[in-house]
């Protein structure tokens, strides 16, 4: 990865941004910063007004491992396309396995509720978050984080070996094993927007399937630099995406024909 905001990141953008561009972003850590309770996170004011004024140029979306109604709940202006669950909500044409993700996720949480109940082996600030099609199990504020980190890493594989585990910010993620991820969403979202290139920003191990795309008209970038991702290009830091929106507005109105 190198800074975006470097010679190399600006040639990029000369090279993707345009009228034929879908912008999509993933929405904790990305849009919006970290918070303690995921119930807690909002979008900022200054953020929003630069969506909208985005939306306005290209289509947008956003991609997150919250559950499409939460975020309808977090954003007052409409994307384009919102994509929940990390690919798997949402999705035009995607719901012929809505049902048994639903089931799965719900059987994977009467099991892991109760194995929690251990408060010796996890501790009382470890809880699950159910998404419907996916469970994130938050363990954040325990006391002995890295010790819950471990049993829990032994918990899945002893209890949900099917599931597909994805460890992120003092979470982890549990996806049905078949179920489609965020490069599998970036790519059909890119089909059906008919969009010729688009500029993916993410944060965290989910939004590496993304990443890995590896597509040359896909720009990648991650919010704060992480030595083993496959992004491109990095924001050193959560305030930057403000001054990212600001960029690729300003491309885009150069773009557009003197009057309009």
């Amino acid at each position: 990865m190198v800074p975006l905001f470097s010679d190399a990141g600006l040639r990029r953008l000369d090279e993707i941004v345009g009228p034929d561009l879908l912008c999509v972003f993933d929405f904790d850590g990305t849009l919006a910063p970290i918070v303690p309770q995921p119930d807690k996170a909002i979008l900022p004011q200054e953020v929003l007004q630069r969506l909208s004024a985005l939306a306005a140029h290209v289509p947008l979306a956003i991609l997150t491992g919250r559950s499409v109604a939460d975020i309808r709940s977090r954003v007052a202006f409409e994307p384009n396309y919102i994509i929940g669950n990390h690919g798997s909500e949402g999705m035009p044409g995607w719901h012929v396995n809505s049902d048994d993700y639903r089931k799965l996720c719900r059987t994977w949480k009467e099991v892991l509720s109760q194995a929690l109940g251990d408060k010796q082996r996890f501790g009382p600030a470890t809880w699950i978050e159910d998404k419907g099609f996916s469970l994130t199990v938050h363990y954040r504020a325990a006391p002995e984080s890295e010790l819950v980190k471990k049993n829990l890493s032994a918990l899945f594989a002893q209890a949900i070996p099917a599931a597909r585990v994805i460890e992120g910010k003092c979470i982890f993620n549990l996806l049905p094993p078949n179920a489609p991820h965020k490069g599998d969403a970036l790519e059909k979202l890119m089909e059906i927007s008919g969009a010729r290139h688009a500029i993916y920003v993410g944060d965290d191990v989910t939004d590496e399937d993304a990443f890995q795309l590896r597509r040359q008209d896909i720009m990648t970038v991650r919010v704060e630099y992480f030595a083993g991702s496959a992004a491109e290009f990095y924001l050193p830091h959560w305030p930057d995406i403000v001054g990212f929106l600001d960029e690729l507005i300003r491309r885009l109105q150069e773009l557009q024909p003197s009057g309009v």
